[in-house]
């Protein structure tokens, strides 16, 4: 681990981008703060995105909720890769999830109407087997059936569903059934069978 967390201050944001992702696989949640540090230095160079990305998503998978209120302050910049929003939303919610249907940090994420962070906060509610009650379902479901089928964010609520049930969740599987993309067809075929497959998105 000590080798791991020295790597973090190297002078090549690959090797640095390479620890984050080992931090991500052993989620020990002693490594919070050095990511949080390593991070705030990362963020000085938007040359680094992809090294950024990874260390908000260690932060995420350590379950460091320190880190909770510098990541909802980087909400308010205006930040360009597209992709840190997704790695922000994803965090975000691991971080402030209470149980399994918990979705109040979900909602709030989508009032702010980025469409990356939303995105990382369907995948994070897919990757936390998330069982909400049936009216959160509902509004859930209700805000991505007007999305067209073409888009991503769809994948991640449709890998959300197993263990989703009624009549909306069956309509909406119907619905993602017609995609032209064959990662949400194949996920509506895992959802039909209760089946909960191990994502590993990057």
């Amino acid at each position: 681990m000590n080798e791991i967390m020295e790597q973090l201050r190297d002078k090549k944001s690959q090797k640095r981008r390479s620890a984050a992702k080992k931090l991500r696989k052993l989620k020990d949640i002693n490594a919070g703060p050095y990511l949080l540090a390593a991070l705030e230095n990362e963020l000085n160079d938007d040359r680094t995105w992809e090294t950024q990305y990874q260390m908000i998503m260690a932060i995420g998978e350590c379950d460091y909720k320190p880190a909770l209120p510098f990541l909802n302050g980087f909400l308010k910049k205006d930040n360009k890769a597209t992709m840190l929003y997704v790695a922000i939303g994803d965090a975000i919610v691991r971080l402030s999830t209470e149980n399994e249907r918990d979705t109040a940090t979900i909602f709030k994420l989508i009032d702010i109407g980025n469409e990356a962070l939303i995105e990382g906060a369907f995948r994070a509610m897919a990757m936390l087997k998330m069982i909400p009650g049936d009216s959160e379902i509902e509004k859930i479901i209700n805000y991505v059936a007007a999305k067209d089928l073409n888009q991503g964010i769809h994948f991640w609520v449709v890998a959300a569903a197993p263990g989703w049930s009624g009549s909306i969740v069956e309509e909406y599987l119907n619905y993602c059934e017609r995609s032209p993309r064959e990662e949400i067809t194949n996920a509506v075929a895992l959802a039909r069978k209760g089946k909960c497959k191990k994502w590993s998105p990057l």
